[in-house]
């Protein structure tokens, strides 16, 4: 309950469609329970008494009655809607904008599977709890005390029989319900399971196919799927075993209604009208119990999605903004410069992973391309991802100009650096969206500007509707280096004092490479004025790196040499691996293009 009255916030804006919902509910349990009174009349008065006009004027009543329950009830249900509508939008409009404040490490832990599931499933379950607390979760408990009071005000001593048997209800719905929400949290982790599963082989059911790997991916969606059918079957069996209980309390409270009541009728101190009355009250009590225990689940699983979602809602981000944050000036020169740099990963569990990063010590100079190399799993992105604050460094720091970036405000920090990643996310729009993402303000000139820098002008004109041909979700209709030279027009637009690419540029051929690395030079130097911008660049290939004016050497997390091209050469064994591995050839020209074509 504790999660719920933390999600009650979301409910204060719709506090009057809420009141209006209540308001009518009271009317219509008002309106329940003045018809079996009625019906006792229309038995003792009409019926017994022989009296037609007064079997009319009550008839007249309860049809009445009927009407004015059913108008309340459509203004209830209309209000409540609006309510659970409004809390859910609500709610996925604060997880939704949870996320995008969400670290990288924050997204390490929360799976996407995970997020659609509280997005989603979750907030619909918390939309239906609402709705079914101002329609039947509030009116039933209502209706039942009502009946119980009437009850006794129609025989004290019959109603006083029926104690035991409302006792015993209640306390097997609280029993059941508090062993409904540990199962309704297991139906959703299996949900977790299975949507995760799913998202992976939606994303990649082309590799599967290419790997014919269909096989395995059903087995694997098989048994998740069998899991979350199997605790689902747990519920619903545990579910199917209340009903016939209270349906058999119900019964025993009608058998003891007309044994004791038939007995005070005899001797005169109940009418037949009264018993009548009384039985239909005793409905009037247990029905409600029936039918919040099928609304259990409703109410556990509702209690188990607010967990869930608060834990979105109140995850603390991993790269917190500082408390006086300092702006980064719009004319920053834009160097960079690693200060012994510590850095590992913390998984689900947030026990921290082995070093990735150990002792790194360099800089960027302003205006100038440093280049990272090293194997896969070097430490290159992780190193670049510090820059930007994608995450926080555990040891040492990362400085802009002599400004610790953990000093400095997130957004100022992010409006100055560019950044193309290792994998190319392109979204549903125009190729001209794409390029604009960042600026959506930029004129068409610029624009074409971009993407020529970033050679990709001529394929787009050849597109079918060029600048406005749509890409199709995650750039499908487009080949890997097409994606990768739109995100680079994308990150070059926007004119920034630090550019970042994340072998970004490992799907395009070296000719095209070496005219996008020349166009590049020349769009940086002069795009910021009389400030050049500052490039890293992370490679894994050696003539993306040849003309840059240092590089880093990556080994294990450590810098394993440091230097041009040229004086990596002559004093690194790695790097001269690297360069005969790929190149070959000894001491080529740097930055040659034809070097280059012998390693691809």
């Amino acid at each position: 309950m504790r999660d719920l009255r933390k999600l009650l916030r979301f409910a204060r804006p719709y506090w009057k469609q809420a009141l209006y919902a209540l308001v009518t509910l009271l009317a219509m349990v008002a309106l329940d329970l003045a018809i079996p009174r009625l019906v006792g009349r229309i038995i003792d008065q009409g019926i017994r008494g022989k009296d037609m006009g007064a079997v009319l004027s009550i008839s007249a009543a309860m049809l009445l009655i009927s009407a004015l329950d059913a108008l309340a009830a459509v203004l209830n249900n209309n209000a409540s809607i609006r309510v659970g509508e409004g809390v859910a939008r609500d709610l996925r409009d604060a997880v939704f904008v949870k996320v995008q404040g969400f670290s990288y490490g924050n997204l390490d832990r929360f799976s996407t599977g995970r997020l659609m599931v509280r997005l989603t499933s979750d907030t619909g379950a918390v939309q239906r709890l609402m709705q079914v607390t101002l329609r039947i979760g509030t009116r039933a408990p209502l209706t039942m005390a009502g009946s119980i009071v009437l009850m006794f005000v129609t025989s004290p001593a019959l109603a006083a029989t029926m104690v035991p048997i409302l006792v015993a209800s209640v306390g097997l719905i609280l029993l059941f319900s508090a062993k409904m929400e540990p199962f309704f949290r297991a139906v959703q982790q299996k949900m977790d399971s299975l949507n995760t599963v799913l998202q992976e082989n939606i994303a990649g059911v082309r590799l599967v196919k290419s790997f014919v790997r269909g096989e395995r991916e059903a087995a694997r969606f098989g048994q998740a799927n069998d899991g979350l059918a199997a605790d689902t079957v747990k519920v619903m069996r545990f579910m199917s075993s209340m009903t016939p209980a209270l349906t058999m309390f119900i019964n025993v409270g009608l058998v003891l209604v007309v044994w004791f009541g038939g007995r005070q009728a005899i001797d005169g101190d109940l009418s037949l009208g009264q018993i009548v009355a009384f039985a239909n009250y005793l409905l009037a009590t247990m029905h409600p119990l029936t039918a919040m225990t099928q609304l259990s689940n409703t109410w556990a699983n509702g209690l188990a999605s607010a967990k869930r979602i608060n834990e979105v809602l109140e995850a603390a981000s991993d790269v917190a903004e500082p408390a006086s944050p300092e702006p980064l000036p719009e004319a920053t020169p834009g160097g960079i410069a690693f200060e012994g740099v510590g850095f590992r990963y913390n998984g689900d569990s947030g026990e921290p992973a082995q070093p990735v990063l150990e002792a790194i010590s360099a800089r960027a100079e302003p205006g100038k391309t440093l280049a990272i190399l090293g194997a896969t799993g070097s430490g290159k992105s992780s190193l670049v991802n510090l820059i930007p604050r994608f995450y926080d460094v555990c040891a040492g720091g990362v400085s802009i100009d002599g400004a610790d970036v953990r000093r400095i405000g997130q957004d100022s920090l992010l409006r100055h650096i560019a950044v193309v990643p290792q994998e190319t996310i392109l979204f549903t729009g125009t190729v001209r969206d794409n390029i604009r993402y960042g600026r959506p303000d930029a004129g068409e000139d610029e624009v074409v500007a971009a993407a020529k820098a970033a050679q990709a002008h001529d394929f787009i004109l050849s597109l079918p509707q060029g600048y406005d041909t749509r890409v199709e979700e995650r750039g499908r209709n487009l080949s890997g280096g097409q994606r990768q030279r739109v995100a680079i027009a994308r990150a070059l637009i926007q004119k920034p004092r630090i550019l970042i690419l994340d072998d970004s540029t490992s799907a395009v051929d070296v000719e095209t490479e070496t005219k996008l690395q020349d166009a590049i030079r020349e769009r940086m130097g002069a795009a910021a004025g009389s400030i050049a911008t500052t490039c890293v660049v992370v490679a894994q290939r050696i003539s993306t790196v040849l003309n840059a004016d240092k590089i880093i050497v990556l080994d294990g997390g450590r810098i394993a040499a440091e230097g041009t091209h040229r004086q990596l050469l002559r004093s690194s064994p790695v790097y001269r691996e690297i360069y005969d591995s790929q190149l070959g050839g000894g001491l080529k020209a740097a930055g040659s293009v034809e070097g280059g074509r012998h390693g691809l």
